[in-house]
Parts: C-alpha cells; sequence; structure tokens
C-alpha cells in the first residue's frame, strides 16, 4: 500500500514530508493527519537540519481537508474534534525547532494554504495560485493557518485575502509577502538547487536563527489563537451557508 505521507531523510541532513494523493489533490484525510504527526516526529528525532514540506504531482499542493472525512454532516463538537488534530499538525510545523519551507509543486486552496503558512518558507512556481478560499464554504479557516498569516504578512492584507475568498498568482503573494521566492516551472525540478541557501547552512546556524524567528512569533501564545480560530470554525460547521456549499461542491 502507497504511504499517503512521504517521509525522506536526506545525506545532507534535512527532512522532506510530501502530501502523496495527487489523484485526490493532495487532499487531506483523517489517516493523513497521523501520518503527518508521525513524520515531523521522526523529523525531530533525526535532527534535521530543516524541513520540507510538499505535494506530490505538478497541479496541485493541497487542496484542503478531504470531504469524506470533513463532510457538511458532522457536529459541532465532531467538527472540532477533527479540526482540532489538523490545528495541532500545523502548530508542530509553526513550532518546529529547524527552518521549515514550503516547496508549492502546485496549487493551495482552503487549507492547503494553511499548512504553507505554517511554514517559515514558501517557494513557488510562476504558474501557481493560491486561496484562502474557506468564506465562500460559510466557514472560516478551521486549523489555524488563520490566525498564522495574520503574523506571516501585514494584517490588513490578512484579513482581506480571508474576507474576500480571492485566489491570488504567486506575483502577486510574492509582492504581499506571503510567498518568499518564484521559480521558473522549467527549473522547478531541481529541488537541490532550489534549496541551495538552506543546504549550505550549518546545523547551529539553523537552531540559532529559528529561535531568534520563535521569539518573535510568541509561539505559546499564538497556540491559543489558533485554538480559538478551530473553535470558531467548528461553530459554523452545521450552519445552512456550510452545508449548501458543501452539497454543491460534491455535486460538481
Amino acid at each position: 500500500m502507497i504511504s499517503a505521507v512521504k517521509y525522506q531523510l536526506f545525506d545532507e541532513g534535512y527532512s522532506v514530508i510530501t502530501l502523496n494523493r495527487p489523484e485526490k489533490r493532495n487532499a487531506i484525510s483523517k489517516e493523513m493527519v497521523k501520518e503527518l504527526k508521525r513524520s515531523i516526529e521522526q523529523a525531530r528525532k533525526d535532527s534535521a537540519k530543516f524541513l520540507v514540506i510538499t505535494g506530490a504531482g505538478d497541479k496541485m499542493f493541497c487542496a484542503g481537508g478531504d470531504l469524506q472525512d470533513l463532510h457538511g454532516g458532522l457536529t459541532v463538537e465532531q467538527a472540532f474534534q477533527e479540526l482540532y488534530a489538523m490545528k495541532e499538525v500545523l502548530f508542530e510545523v509553526a513550532s518546529f525547532p529547524m527552518p521549515t519551507i514550503c516547496l508549492l509543486n502546485g496549487d493551495a486552496l482552503g487549507g492547503g494554504c494553511e499548512i504553507a503558512t505554517a511554514c517559515d518558507f514558501r517557494i513557488a512556481r510562476e504558474s501557481n495560485k493560491f486561496g484562502f478560499i474557506q468564506t465562500k464554504l460559510g466557514i472560516s479557516p478551521g486549523w489555524g493557518g488563520g490566525a498564522l498569516l495574520y503574523e506571516k504578512v501585514h494584517s490588513s492584507f490578512a484579513y482581506q485575502w480571508i474576507m474576500e475568498a480571492a485566489i491570488h498568482s504567486a506575483a502577486f503573494l510574492h509582492e504581499c509577502g506571503w510567498i518568499h521566492k518564484i521559480v521558473m516551472d522549467d527549473n522547478w525540478g531541481d529541488q537541490t538547487k532550489l534549496l541551495e541557501s538552506y543546504r549550505t547552512k550549518s546545523y547551529d546556524q539553523m537552531k540559532i536563527l529559528k529561535k531568534q524567528y520563535t521569539k518573535k512569533l510568541s509561539i505559546l501564545s499564538l497556540s491559543a489563537l489558533m485554538d480559538e480560530e478551530v473553535r470558531n470554525c467548528a461553530n459554523l460547521w452545521d450552519s445552512r451557508e456550510h452545508k449548501h456549499a458543501v452539497a454543491k461542491f460534491l455535486s460538481r
């Protein structure tokens, strides 16, 4: 059986986690949440000098939560439990003791953008598009990624992006500071070159730099804000707007 999450430790001392369900647009299933937790724990044990998160295929990094698990029929409390499990994954990424890099191999929507936002750096292909689209579905960001977004870009832009649920180009998001580097599609396959500025740093350098950044984030208070976001999203789960949006999506 092919694992829905792949973990690799490379000789140069860094780890790569790959969302491996390209046929499902790398949507996050309940089982993937568990596998992601295990992979992050393994990266800690392996003392990775940095952690990369990417997706399989070349079309979609992640389309968010798998509607087979995160469907519109959940109660508020059931939704909270399902959402909170992935919030814990995002917090583990955000608080990882070494730098984290999201290699956005394709587009990201909803929860996919939340995962990317949990990482310290985002590198995207020039053709990629991204959207915090949760409010189009009658809910709000639900894994803590909205709270993280306010830390990563100007707060007024974060508010606007979540409110409007717009899908933006990589070029626009580079101007806004969410994307750190844009790579031409033809150059995407050379992972060694993409990660060169990270690979050439020592473990000790990386640890010092990440520790300083984590202090700036006030990571413990951020966890409480992420918890609040999960609860707010869960409270919208059984709303008429959300049920209608999910039913409309599934009937396409």
